[in-house]
């Protein structure tokens, strides 16, 4: 019997945006289930407190365009690297410090692909997907919405040199 050709031996990729906390264990647990599995590398990020001034982190995005977005970075990744499973998930509403924001997975043969493709997604998601934050502080106040920051623009630019 001839051996399942590579497209057969992938998962399809998790995206989701949502308000929901994100269970990365079940993420993990889904893209891993294949024999043909040697390496999964995540990544969480989380929301940070800003040295106690921040009560929350308000994310929006645009509905639909964020999910294609990613959906397209997944893609991206996939041409590059021979990745066997891909998740991104990243959350919208108020989130509170401590808390997941964004959660990255890919799944690979060997670990080489795995840790680019998911560098690769993150640096993609923070600096081409459409969301927005605001910050909500301690002292009852909301800040403006946080600008980009140019260390992530030079992150993702580094993947064009490439």
């Amino acid at each position: 019997m001839p051996a399942p050709d590579a497209a057969s031996r992938t998962i399809a990729p998790i995206i989701t945006v949502s308000a929901a906390r994100i269970d990365a264990d079940a993420v993990t647990a889904a893209l891993s289930g294949s024999g043909t599995v040697g390496a999964l590398v995540t990544f969480t990020g989380y929301c940070r407190d800003e040295g106690g001034r921040l009560k929350a982190l308000e994310l929006e995005h645009y509905p639909g365009m964020a999910e294609k977005q990613i959906a397209k970075i997944v893609q991206d990744a996939a041409r590059r690297w021979p990745i066997l499973g891909a998740a991104a998930i990243h959350r919208h509403g108020l989130i509170m410090p401590g808390e997941e924001i964004v959660f990255v997975a890919c799944t690979s043969a060997h670990r080489g692909a795995a840790f680019a493709a998911a560098s690769f997604l993150m640096d993609f998601m923070k600096t081409s997907a459409p969301f927005w934050k605001r910050e909500h502080l301690v002292d009852g106040t909301v800040g403006g919405w946080v600008e980009a920051k140019d260390t992530d623009e030079a992150a993702a630019d580094r993947w064009h040199r490439l």
